[in-house]
């Protein structure tokens, strides 16, 4: 999963999530054999570990964004793929952002090392591709205006499958285990995070470059899947402030 040199920095999409429990997406998952294959990146059935740092200001500037369903928002993320990590291991600096339905994102690739350099202390990388100089003072210039910090760990196991030569750019993931930490925030500690979901449920995605096609569309009404309005990122937020309360409260 390291092997990242070769992988897409920008691009355009349209997302759209789902909430089914294990048993509907394993009988999804039967029903997506005659159209996808599993992603080569990871192990035989396409599974692989993720695990995201977010970045966000004093204010939580990010997570009030989504929640208010703003129709131009951005957040900052460090995102690893697999679970080796040393300073020395590359990971992805994005910025992934929402352009009222699309998805946009734009990413580097740096040592972990240097990415925590780069959104802790503002230190630029010595070394960087020169096509993705634009990308890294956008995300200088980010973390710059809202003075953006860590604030939270996202953690799930990604199961991702990939349309062939007939649905090029289509992806469907099952994520489960997600898990949301808020302290430390560091990457290479060991998890302790807190569920974000009920251990029966993933979240399913079908992420396109243009339209879905018409025979997931017809897979998708006839699994009676309803679309939901989800956010990694603002669940972890509600769940660590939930065992603050707890905590706080006794309970």
């Amino acid at each position: 999963m390291n092997q990242l040199s070769h992988t897409i920095r920008k691009f355009n999409r349209f997302e759209l999530k789902y909430l089914l429990t294990l048993q509907q997406a394993e009988r999804f998952k039967t029903a997506l054999q005659a159209y996808l294959v599993a992603d080569e990146h990871g192990n035989g059935n396409g599974r692989y570990p993720l695990s995201s740092l977010y970045y966000d200001s004093p204010d939580l500037r990010c997570y009030r964004e989504k929640v208010d369903g703003l129709k131009f928002r951005r957040k900052l993320r460090i995102r690893l793929y697999g679970d080796s990590l040393t300073g020395e291991t590359p990971v992805f600096v994005e910025i992934k952002q929402r352009l009222d339905r699309v998805t946009q994102k734009r990413r580097i690739i740096l040592t972990y090392a240097d990415a925590l350099r780069l959104c802790n202390d503002r230190q630029h990388p010595a070394n960087c591709a020169p096509d993705d100089r634009s990308v890294l003072d956008e995300i200088h210039a980010f973390l710059w205006q809202y003075n953006l910090h860590a604030a939270s760990i996202v953690r799930y196991e990604r199961q991702a499958l990939i349309g062939t030569d007939y649905d090029i750019g289509l992806r469907v993931t099952f994520d489960t285990s997600l898990t949301a930490q808020a302290h430390p925030l560091r990457l290479e500690q060991p998890p302790c995070g807190l569920p974000m979901l009920p251990v029966h449920i993933t979240i399913m995605e079908i992420k396109v470059n243009e339209r879905i096609p018409y025979w997931l569309t017809e897979l998708v009404a006839a699994h009676n899947l309803q679309l939901v309005r989800i956010s990694k990122y603002c669940q972890s937020i509600e769940a660590a402030n939930l065992a603050k309360h707890n905590l706080l409260q006794g309970v």
